[in-house]
């Protein structure tokens, strides 16, 4: 199944998600849905709080990444051919390297990316699919995936990281993805 994507203004965006356990309801149809989900959106990651579930479980597949990447441009990265992952009950242990600035987007705030600087690595500890405990250290753009949907689960945005008067300067195309004043080739849900 394919769910909505939540809008931008929407309340579950901005909460710090709650762990789950084995027993959480039907896991792994979930997590099925939510990687349906995040390949009919064009998206290389989808957490829980964008299709409107204030847990801590998101997806990444920076393989996507990769593949539309030349050969010598992917020496570049640290991480070719990249990673795809279910991450439950993920934390950060640390964070490492020279913060590094890209061109991000968000599935939540269509039609708008900006540049935001993050570290090059992290270690995080999180439960896989079979909630298996992982430890594990991710680099580049990896890193940048996974950090981005980490943020999610801890409700952040990519936009918080930008100066005020840019984040002001955006304001307006915020307000009209609020009020559903966008078009997408994607299902979504728009604050009420």
């Amino acid at each position: 199944m394919i769910f909505p994507i939540v809008a931008y203004g929407a309340p579950v965006l901005r909460k710090v998600c709650q762990d789950i356990s084995p027993d959480y309801p039907g896991l792994a149809t979930l997590i099925e849905d939510m990687w349906e989900t995040m390949y009919a959106s064009n998206g290389v990651g989808l957490a829980a709080p964008q299709i409107n579930k204030d847990i801590r479980l998101f997806v990444i597949d920076s393989t996507q990444i990769f593949e539309n990447l030349e050969e010598d441009e992917q020496g570049v990265y640290p991480d070719a051919p990249g990673v795809k992952s279910v991450f439950i009950n993920a934390h950060i242990l640390s964070l490492d390297g020279e913060p590094w600035v890209y061109n991000e987007g968000c599935l939540s705030i269509p039609k708008i990316r900006e540049d935001v600087s993050r570290e090059e690595t992290v270690v995080m500890e999180y439960l896989d699919e079979n909630f298996k405990p992982r430890t594990e250290t991710f680099n580049g753009i990896t890193a940048r995936v996974i950090l981005h949907e980490y943020d999610h689960i801890e409700g952040k945005l990519f936009i918080d990281y930008l100066k005020p008067l840019r984040k002001k300067m955006l304001q307006g195309k915020l307000n009209d993805i609020s009020k559903g004043k966008v078009k997408v080739d994607y299902k979504m849900i728009f604050p009420k």
